[in-house]
């Protein structure tokens, strides 16, 4: 037997009798020299006597070994396998009557993978089909078990909440539900992903485990349940959510991964296999798998806020999910999980797990605040990991790698008559605690009880038996990856050519081509655009092609996987992206362009601002170029409308449309033709499922249409410009005296929108919606009022228009979530009042409620300006993420402070943020995060400060400084009333911890004013030198950030008096703003004065040093 056949599982020695009788035929044949073998893709060369002995030799031990694992796999797992409903234990021990998703979808797993090696097999005895078939029956058991809860899926893919989320625990023999909502933390998305995962590979490979037209339809809403993972904080797969053990969920890397790994794979997938028609395919959006792709890739290669790393990302990013394709972040993310979590006896699953440690108190549910202190450097460590690890370096054909954990396993399995056995995990004794803590990896870890087949750890046996047959060349990676996930995406071959397909282009975003066409909604337009040399097609000339809104497209989505009997209903009714929108559509025999969301009229204002939609193009072309992984080229239409070429942006649009003609838009390669002609080359997606619907006359859709218009305007000088005009005060105390028929006669005499703005908005408050002036109700005043100052670019008036009538922006949740996957917090709130901190995702309804509830109280039309800032945020975040470096919790009131700040920093400017235009406004929030540094003056101390306390930016190590601090500081930190204990902070949190991070920003956000929140950095900065430089100092109370800074301006006071000759009385009020106007590091700069006053509060006495040091502040 060669080395490499010389598997571990050897050690099961009784070869099962039934085979001796085959392998008695084979010695005789070789001995007689006649081939036993009569398959014609046998070369002749193999014939030859001595060769044809080897091979016969070679298959005999092939078919000893399968032999040998068949039983392995019956006394392991099949045993344990539920005739009823096929599902397999998770706890055999402690729970043999409970069945879990991820424990039985394993076990599975390794059942399929001995299957697929039986089929090479001429004379398979019939194990090929009963172990697939074996298979079959625990995936459609889980099946059974979830359609049971249809009424879960169906509310959870609208509100992704934890309390409607499919169970993950059933009744092994009925598949009811064993544990509730409260008793158990149901909501794990790795879970459902990896079952969906696993389905398409095992059809792929040939089993048949979707029968009906339900099953499909439940599928098609099991896809719904996992696209928004990238804004669904869950439990992970550890089934605990944060490590704190509290009870709270949070965002997973993990999950998010595992759920971008099975869109992937199910996109365009015919659950029917090969047999199936076009309505057994299901489809993905293709923007909810980009923002699961994008939001995983930046997460990475953290697990969440309170997981620095974590194992459950090894089987994501390898074997079986191969989420991620790009190498350098994948290795970055496997080696830091190594090098952090990695022992002698198996890998941690996460540090601080006080999973199966001694010192876990097993008859609590959650954790006590700072407990798992008790559990560092005792952590129990999972052979599990090092066999993901063998499966990882045999499919990156890495045979170092896999020499060297099958080198670090052996030790660790138990070699029993049945086989041998993996340990769950390998503890440290009570008895040897203090000194592995002392001294960690210095003592001998215990297996848990995992001794015979009554007591297995099914998951960890199940990657065992996988790792061992790829291993032994029994199975091969590409028969147990069937459709490719391994390689990278380019390298996979296309299931289809009738629906999309990921694909990802090889080389860069410059090398795609985006395509454009151009659609005039009127002939006059047409002709128009035509003088100045840009060729446009009109709806009517596209016919029989349609041109459709991406409502219309959400309407059709809308009636995919529709089941009245299971009570589900279709797609929600999400929006379509950009990348949904840059598809063709085959629609009953139509082909369907669909215009971008950008280009709807939609109810709120972005859209009437031209700079910010050619802005907003330019940056689609670009997210475009950059995210698109999809077989053929993207369809960008445009649809272009005569409010386009109104106002002072018009030259700026032709000069788009021109660049487009040229064929490159920045460093983006387009091609502008006739839809006609760009069709061959577009990505095209049918949607067979509405044939039938339309056929019965159950649905319609609205196409665009051309729009008859008068005579043809020959350049742009014909067509009527904008007239802006000024507002007029109101004085709303006096207005608020008068009777609502009174007020109702002034808005009569005041053409001025303004004024009317005003005037409605005192109605609004106290008569409502629906009170009515002469024919029209207010609401339907404001919305009249709202277009005409959209058309005349008056921007405060529509703001204030568009909060009394409670607009939301698109897209508002998706860029909240980009924000919060990079790390950031977002803090909801209008500055110097009361702020809501967002840390989770959230649904757009939750948010608008809580922007209308901070803002409209203090500032009506900060509700929409803030959406404006996040979704500008979000955009900046993804492309210029530098701007953010230092900046840990976005506070959207501080920052249109900061924005107000520079507009009053500029000399000889009047301008009002809310008059300003949304382009101005991105332009503006854009040189207040440090994008034009170099092309404006240098700024004074005091706005630095100012605008640095806005933004709460800090420098790089600060957070690691306060650390520091607090770890000599027992008393804890002060500032502003607020107190951060250096307990229970230590003992929850490590430095590097993301939540850490957080607390210390919850801290600082105590403070009112931003220039002194700047100074308070300084100080924190001064006091962490110090101690560095002195590690034997240790401050025995709390360290008072105030009355340092206090003591530190008195001091400077008195010198400027000194120094400056200033009179008395002009330097002794409380006013600091001379003090902050003070360079830092100058000739008697601020930090001058903050270093005096930290000395001071050290040599008065308030230190404690360590015995025989003697203090030498350096």
């Amino acid at each position: 037997m060669s080395t490499r056949e010389n598997s571990l599982a050897s050690v099961t020695s009784d070869t099962l009798s039934s085979f001796s009788m085959r392998l008695r035929k084979m010695s005789t044949a070789s001995a007689l020299n006649i081939n036993p073998i009569s398959d014609s893709r046998v070369s002749r060369k193999f014939l030859q006597p001595n060769m044809a002995s080897d091979w016969v030799e070679r298959a005999a031990e092939r078919v000893r070994r399968l032999d040998d694992w068949y039983g392995v796999v019956k006394r392991q797992l099949m045993i344990h396998q539920n005739a009823a409903t096929g599902l397999f234990p998770c706890n055999l021990a402690k729970a043999p009557n409970e069945a879990h998703v991820r424990d039985s979808v394993y076990c599975a797993a390794a059942i399929w993978a001995l299957s697929l090696a039986y089929r090479k097999q001429d004379d398979d005895q019939g194990r090929t089909y009963e172990l697939g078939q074996s298979t079959v029956k625990c995936m459609r058991g889980i099946l059974a078990c979830w359609m049971q809860q249809a009424d879960r899926v169906e509310q959870f893919k609208h509100s992704q909440s934890a309390k409607t989320a499919l169970h993950s625990k059933f009744n092994i023999k009925t598949g009811a539900i064993v544990v509730g909502d409260g008793e158990y933390q149901h909501l794990q998305i790795d879970c459902v992903a990896q079952y969906v995962l696993f389905l398409v590979q095992m059809i792929s490979s040939g089993l048949q485990i979707i029968y009906t037209t339900d099953e499909v339809n439940f599928v098609q809403n099991l896809v719904y349940y996992l696209e928004r993972a990238y804004r669904t904080p869950d439990y992970g797969m550890w089934e605990r959510g944060t490590k704190y053990n509290n009870g709270n969920s949070e965002l997973h890397a993990s999950s998010i991964g595992m759920a971008k790994a099975a869109l992937e794979a199910i996109n365009g997938f015919n659950v029917f296999g090969d047999s199936g028609a076009s309505w057994s395919v299901i489809y993905v959006d293709v923007d909810a798998h980009n923002r699961n792709r994008t939001i995983f890739d930046s997460m990475l290669p953290r697990e969440s806020n309170s997981k620095n790393t974590d194992c459950s990302l090894i089987p994501v990013v390898s074997w079986p999910a191969f989420a991620l394709h790009d190498e350098n972040l994948r290795q970055r993310t496997i080696d830091k999980a190594v090098r952090k979590l990695k022992g002698t006896s198996g890998m941690k699953r996460f540090l601080r797990d006080g999973y199966g440690t001694v010192v876990e108190d097993k008859s609590r549910k959650y954790y006590r605040p700072a407990e798992i202190k008790n559990f560092d450097g005792i952590e129990c460590e999972w052979p599990l990991f090092f066999l993901y690890m063998i499966i990882d370096g045999i499919f990156k054909n890495d045979q170092e790698k896999v020499k060297q954990y099958m080198e670090l396993v052996k030790p660790l399995l138990a070699f029993t008559p049945d086989g041998v056995i993996v340990p769950k995990y390998f503890y440290v004794p009570l008895d040897l605690v203090d000194a592995e803590k002392e001294k960690p990896g210095s003592q001998m870890r215990e297996p848990s009880a995992e001794e015979d087949t009554g007591h297995l750890f099914l998951w960890g046996q199940a990657v065992y038996i996988i790792s061992q047959l790829l291993f032994e060349n029994l199975v091969h990676p590409a028969e147990l990856d069937p459709i490719k996930r391994h390689l990278p995406a380019a390298a996979r071959p296309r299931q289809s050519t009738r629906y999309s397909f990921f694909q990802e282009m090889v080389g860069t975003a410059n090398d795609l081509i985006v395509q454009i066409v151009l659609i005039a909604e009127s002939v006059r337009l047409q002709q128009m655009l035509a003088n100045y040399g840009i060729l446009t097609q009109t709806p009517h000339e596209i016919e029989p092609i349609q041109v459709w809104s991406p409502n219309e497209l959400t309407k059709a989505f809308s009636y995919l996987g529709i089941n009245n009997k299971l009570g589900l209903t279709g797609r929600p009714l999400r929006p379509v992206g950009g990348l949904g929108t840059s598809k063709l559509y085959q629609v009953c025999g139509h082909i369907v362009v669909c215009f971008p969301l950008l280009f709807e009229l939609s109810d709120f204002y972005l859209s009437q601002d031209m700079t910010y939609v050619i802005d907003d193009v330019k940056s689609d072309l670009a997210f475009l170029a950059k995210c698109w992984k999809l077989s053929g080229r993207p369809t960008f239409c445009m649809l272009i409308r005569e409010e386009n070429i109104r106002g002072p942006s018009t030259k700026e649009f032709l000069d788009l449309l021109a660049e487009f003609k040229g064929g490159q838009v920045g460093d983006i390669r387009v091609r502008l033709g006739r839809l006609q002609s760009l069709i061959p080359a577009a990505c095209i997606e049918n949607l067979d499922f509405l044939q039938s619907l339309i056929e019965d006359s159950e649905c319609t859709f609205r196409h665009v249409e051309e729009l008859k218009l008068g005579s043809s305007f020959k350049s742009l000088t014909e067509i009527p410009k904008v007239v802006p005009e000024e507002d007029i005060a109101i004085n709303i105390e006096e207005l608020k005296q008068l009777s609502s028929r009174d007020i109702v006669q002034k808005l009569h005499g005041f053409d001025n929108m303004h004024a009317q703005s005003q005037i409605l908005g005192v109605l609004l408050e106290r008569e409502g919606m629906e009170y009515r002036i002469d024919d029209s109700t207010i609401e339907q005043r404001l919305e009249r009022l709202l277009r005409n100052s959209g058309r005349k670019k008056n921007w405060a008036v529509v703001r204030y228009c568009a909060a009394l009538l409670g607009k939301l922006v698109d897209s508002l949740a998706p860029s909240i979530t980009a924000i919060l996957v990079r790390g950031k917090q977002v803090t909801i709130g209008v500055f110097g009042h009361e702020e809501d901190v967002i840390g989770k995702p959230m649904a757009p309804n939750q948010i608008k409620d809580i922007i209308y509830s901070k803002c409209m109280p203090y500032s009506i039309s900060q509700a929409v300006l803030q959406q404006e800032i996040i979704l500008c945020i979000g955009k900046f975040i993804s492309t210029f993420p530098e701007l953010f470096s230092g900046i840990l919790k976005i506070r959207i009131g501080w920052m249109i402070e900061a924005m107000r700040l520079e507009i009053a920093n500029l000399e000889g400017t009047e301008l009002s943020l809310m008059a300003l235009s949304p382009s101005e406004i991105k332009e503006v929030l854009l040189t207040v995060l440090g994008k034009y540094d170099r092309s404006i003056p240098k700024r004074a101390p005091l706005h630095k400060r100012q605008l640095d306390g806005a933004l709460g930016r800090v420098p790089i190590d600060f957070y690691d400084r306060v650390w520091e601090i607090l770890e000599k500081t027992p008393g804890g930190i002060k500032v502003a009333g607020y107190l951060l204990p250096q307990q229970p902070t230590l003992s929850d949190m490590t430095m590097y911890e993301m939540n850490f991070s957080l607390l210390v920003e919850q801290m600082l956000s105590k403070i009112l004013d931003p220039a002194y929140r700047s100074v308070i950095v300084e100080t924190l900065t001064v006091v962490s030198t110090i101690l560095r430089r002195n590690p034997e100092i240790e401050f025995p109370a709390a360290v008072e950030l105030d009355r340092i800074v206090h003591e530190a301006f008195e001091m400077f006071k008195r010198e400027l008096v000194v120094h400056e000759s200033k009179e008395k009385e002009d330097t002794t009020k409380d006013n600091m703003f001379v003090f902050y106007n003070t360079p830092p590091n100058a000739r008697r700069g601020t930090m001058c004065y903050i270093v005096k006053a930290v000395l001071n509060t050290l040599l008065q006495g308030a230190i404690h040093t360590k015995e025989d040091d003697n203090c030498c502040v350096s």
